[in-house]
């Protein structure tokens, strides 16, 4: 578990190191806030569901880390110029690292 918690920790730090670069203008601070704040929002969303942190973690790695490969660290591009295609390109490898990291994770 250290380890999912390190590569979760990892991928925000450079998410937010991507968006404190490059993202300029009145966009800046809600993006920064809402980056700040996903990380809790979403370990509460899941105890509100009914599934634990484990699994918020290992979600939360899984995009993070598909964000930062599918725009080539450079996290603004998903919506600045990635269009459908990007979008679709980040959602599929989400899915797909977050389906093998939990079956790898809890043996399934």
């Amino acid at each position: 578990m250290p380890a999912l918690w390190l590569l979760c920790a990892a991928g925000w730090a450079a998410v937010l190191v991507g968006l404190r670069r490059r993202v300029r203008g009145r966009a800046r601070g809600p993006v920064l806030f809402a980056h700040t704040a996903t990380p809790a929002a979403v370990v509460l969303l899941f105890s509100l569901i009914g599934f634990g942190a484990l699994y918020a973690t290992v979600a939360l790695t899984a995009e993070w880390w598909a964000l930062l490969l599918v725009t080539g660290f450079r996290p603004e591009r998903l919506l600045s110029t990635g269009g459908l295609g990007r979008l679709a390109a980040w959602a599929t490898l989400a899915g797909a690292a977050t389906l093998a990291t939990t079956r790898f994770v809890f043996h399934i």
